[in-house]
């Protein structure tokens, strides 16, 4: 009997085998899908394929850049945006210091000369609330000792005239009806004035001053202790309002307040400044700019002192364009310089050098280095910029 031929193979099927086999035995031969990649500020690629990262995934490859597995940047919280150009307020950076508002602070100030002694609550110290009109300490004057020695000496003798006073008025009102009633009301009128006078001179001799508070605030400066010696005009103590404080900022260019549209503090985000004007007297070569200082949630402290320095970002009328990103994006490269990461692959990270202006203290904008629709590493830089 002949044999039965065998059948044939159609090619779509052997192929289809030949896929599947490979697909199954070799798992690592399939390609991997391509990342966003990057470009420079010209439109140069920047996503050049680098060299082979090593076995353990987390390392900075000799390029530069820096090879991130995905579970890790998962762990790390990295967040890539893809950025767009735009256009932003431009700003300019001014240098500042708190001050305090005159309108919810003062200084107590001793009019004359003495010895320190404790109010009723005892001395104040820095930092405790008190109110308006509250007795912080008193000051008890001594007078010199000529001085006091004819203080002493007119008071004796005052007080030998009320006393011949007193009894003249005594002899006269028994011989009331045969003396005239003016003469008894002038006598009682001289003693009554010379009275006046004796507790008056009496009064100095132990007098004492009572340092209230001017304002309701907080004590801000307390430098007394109980049996110290001031002199007049003296600062004793200096009460603020820590709710109600001013910043003071600088300029050489007189025309920065006239194109000023807002303003924040840099690296304080939950404070907010307004502009209430400008100096229009140089002082020490530069113009003052004064701005209130606001917390962005109402009764919340103001995490300020007075003195503080600060860098007032001030953002203009003027447009400037650029690529919008959170200020945390911007981190320093090993040489100092400002860079963003550029995310080129599922798990490569190239680093860009940039040049870029505050624009509040929150976001700034990429002036120059970067171009649009690169994906931008928004959170978790300064962790891919310390991996080595």
């Amino acid at each position: 009997m002949a044999a039965r031929p065998l059948p044939r193979r159609r090619p779509w099927a052997a192929k289809a085998a030949w896929a599947l086999c490979a697909s199954l035995l070799l798992p690592w031969a399939a390609p991997t899908l391509a990342g966003p990649g990057a470009h420079g500020p010209n439109g140069e690629h920047l996503d050049a394929p680098g060299p082979a990262a090593p076995a353990s995934g987390l390392a900075r490859l000799p390029d530069g850049s820096v090879n991130v597995p995905k579970i890790a940047q998962r762990r790390m919280a990295i967040r890539t945006l893809l950025a767009p150009a735009s256009e932003a307020a431009a700003t300019v950076e001014l240098p500042g210091r708190v001050v305090a508002d005159p309108n919810a602070s003062g200084r107590v100030q001793a009019t004359h000369g003495g010895r320190i002694e404790p109010g009723p609550q005892g001395l104040p110290v820095a930092g405790q609330a008190v109110r308006r009109g509250q007795v912080l300490a008193y000051v008890r004057h001594h007078a010199e000792p000529f001085a006091q020695g004819a203080q002493q000496a007119q008071l004796a003798e005052l007080r030998a005239q009320r006393q011949l006073a007193d009894q003249r008025v005594q002899r006269l009102e028994g011989l009331e009806g045969t003396v005239p009633r003016k003469d008894i009301d002038a006598a009682r009128s001289d003693a009554a004035s010379l009275a006046e006078r004796e507790r008056s001179i009496g009064s100095s001799l132990v007098a004492r001053e009572a340092l209230t508070a001017p304002v309701s605030g907080v004590v801000a400066r307390a430098d007394l202790v109980a049996g110290q010696v001031v002199e007049p005009r003296d600062v004793l103590f200096e009460v603020v309002d820590p709710a109600r404080l001013l910043v003071e900022a600088t300029t050489a260019d007189i025309t920065v307040a006239t194109r000023v549209a807002g303003a924040s503090l840099q690296g304080e985000p939950e404070v907010t400044l307004r502009l209430l004007g400008m100096s229009r007297a140089l002082r020490d070569g530069v113009l003052p700019i004064t701005f209130a200082l606001r917390a962005s949630k109402p009764g919340a402290a103001l995490p300020l002192a007075i003195g503080q320095p600060v860098t007032v970002v001030a953002q203009s009328k003027d447009r400037i364009k650029g690529v919008v990103l959170p200020a945390q994006a911007v981190v320093r490269n090993p040489s100092n310089e400002p860079i963003v990461w550029i995310k080129s692959g599922a798990e490569r990270f190239i680093p860009q050098p940039v040049q870029f202006r505050p624009l509040d203290a929150n976001t700034v904008v990429i002036t120059q280095g970067l171009s649009a629709d690169n994906r931008v590493v928004v959170q978790g830089a300064p962790l891919i910029a310390q991996i080595r």
